[in-house]
C-alpha cells in the first residue's frame, strides 16, 4: 500500500513517514499544498495524510482537488485545531477520518488501517484466501496454518494482490502501489519479489494462489494445479 504524506512540519513528517514504513507502506513525503494536488495529479495513492495549514495550498483546496475529479482515495486531515466545528467541516469537506495534533503514532496507524479496510470493503483486518491468512494488523501471515516469514517488501506485495483477489494487475500497477519515489532498483524488481513470493507461498503445494497472467500481469486467485 502506497501512502502520501503532506505535512508541512517537516520533523514529524519524518516520523509519520518512518512509523507508516515500519508498518509495512510505502511512503512519500512532500511539505507544501500545492505540491501535493500535483503529485496527486500523476500519482496513484491507496491513502492520503493531509495537513491542513500548508503553503502553497491547504489541506480542504488539496482534498477538493482530489474529490472534483471523483477520485474517491481515503484521506485523512491532521490539525491542531480540535473544536467540533472544525472537525464537522473537515469531514462534509470529503475527508475519510480526521486526527488532532498531538497524536499517537500507534492511533495513527490504526486509523490508516481502518480507512484502508473500509475502502476494499474488509469487515476485519484479516484477509484470507485459500488457505491463506495475513493479518494486517499483526502483520502475521500464514498458509494452511503454517507460519510464513516474509520480509518487508515481500509483505507489502502480498498485501496488495491479497487486497485485490481476484483482479490481474500489471507490473507497472504494482509497482507503483509498492515502491516509492525514491526506488532506484531494477525494471524487473516485480518479477522478481514475485518469484519470492511464490516460493515461501506456494512452494511445494498442489494449489497454487499466484498466478500469471501472460501479457498482462499477476493475479492471486484461488485455483487447482493444470
Amino acid at each position: 500500500m502506497r501512502i502520501l504524506v503532506a505535512e508541512d512540519e517537516q520533523d514529524l513528517a519524518l516520523i509519520i513517514a518512518r512509523k507508516l514504513t515500519q508498518e509495512g507502506y510505502s511512503v512519500d513525503c512532500c511539505h507544501d499544498g500545492a505540491e501535493a494536488m500535483d503529485i496527486l495529479s500523476y500519482t496513484e495513492y491507496d491513502a492520503v495524510i493531509l495537513d491542513i495549514m500548508m503553503p502553497g495550498a491547504d489541506g480542504y483546496q488539496v482534498l477538493q482537488s482530489l474529490r472534483s475529479r471523483g477520485d474517491a482515495t481515503p484521506v485523512m486531515f491532521l490539525t491542531a485545531r480540535d473544536a467540533v466545528s472544525d472537525r464537522v467541516k473537515g469531514l462534509d469537506s470529503g475527508a475519510s477520518d480526521y486526527l488532532v495534533k498531538p497524536f499517537s503514532l500507534e492511533e495513527l496507524a490504526a486509523r490508516v488501517r481502518t480507512m484502508l479496510r473500509t475502502s476494499f470493503g474488509m469487515a476485519s483486518n484479516v484477509l484470507s484466501v485459500g488457505g491463506l491468512t495475513l493479518d494486517c494488523a499483526t502483520h502475521q501471515v500464514t498458509r494452511d496454518g503454517q507460519p510464513v516469514d516474509l520480509s518487508a517488501k515481500e509483505y507489502a506485495l502480498l498485501e496488495y494482490l491479497m487486497r485485490n483477489r481476484g483482479v490481474v494487475l500489471s507490473r507497472e500497477k504494482i509497482e507503483n502501489h509498492i515502491w516509492n519515489f525514491d526506488y532506484e532498483g531494477g525494471t524487473n524488481v516485480v518479477d522478481v519479489y514475485i518469484s519470492y513470493l511464490r516460493k515461501k507461498i506456494d512452494g511445494g503445494r498442489d494449489r497454487r494462489l499466484i498466478h500469471t497472467v501472460r501479457g498482462r500481469g499477476y493475479v492471486l486467485r484461488e485455483e487447482k494445479n493444470e
